[in-house]
């Protein structure tokens, strides 16, 4: 099981894994009602690197980005269920709106988010390029979307 860990703890971890020369990989995302195109995601991720942090959106952070109701997950929980995810290393809760604080301070060698994200349109994409890191949008998985999922749902109470 991975490890849910404060930002001065993922920066001691970082500067163990530069020592050994593992490769770093960094996503972010609010993983609210985890689903199976999520876990893919976060696997073939992992497979670009030796270690995978996750950057998770805190509650008011997730709530200022998605709106309201969102998140249906409380953080510790989606912090707790992204930690059991064989592919994770590491879950670090942040408060801002994006994560660009946390990917200056660890500098990971890939940074990786899903397809409906353009390379440029990816926060931190300038940083890690500069100092010669990767940046990927792997492909989007059709039909696994927490957004389609939430409109399932919704027709489902309707009827």
């Amino acid at each position: 099981m991975g490890c849910i860990v404060s930002l001065d703890e993922a920066l001691r971890r970082r500067f163990v894994s530069y020592k050994r020369e593992e490769r770093v990989v960094f996503t972010n995302g609010v993983f609210d009602i985890l689903h199976r195109g999520h876990v893919e995601y976060l696997t073939e991720a992992k497979a670009l690197g030796d270690l995978l942090y996750v950057g998770l959106n805190s509650d008011a952070s997730a709530r200022r980005v998605k709106g309201a109701p969102r998140p249906f997950a409380r953080e510790e929980d989606r912090a707790y269920c992204l930690a059991s995810l064989v592919p994770v290393n590491y879950v670090i809760v942040f408060d801002a709106d994006t994560p660009l604080d946390l990917i200056k301070a660890l500098k990971p060698d890939v940074l990786v988010k899903g397809g409906d994200w353009k390379i440029e349109q990816i926060v931190g994409s300038e940083e890690v390029q500069a100092y010669g890191g990767k940046v990927m949008s792997l492909p989007y998985r059709e039909g696994y979307s927490t957004t389609q999922l939430l409109e399932t749902i919704v027709k489902g109470l309707a009827k």
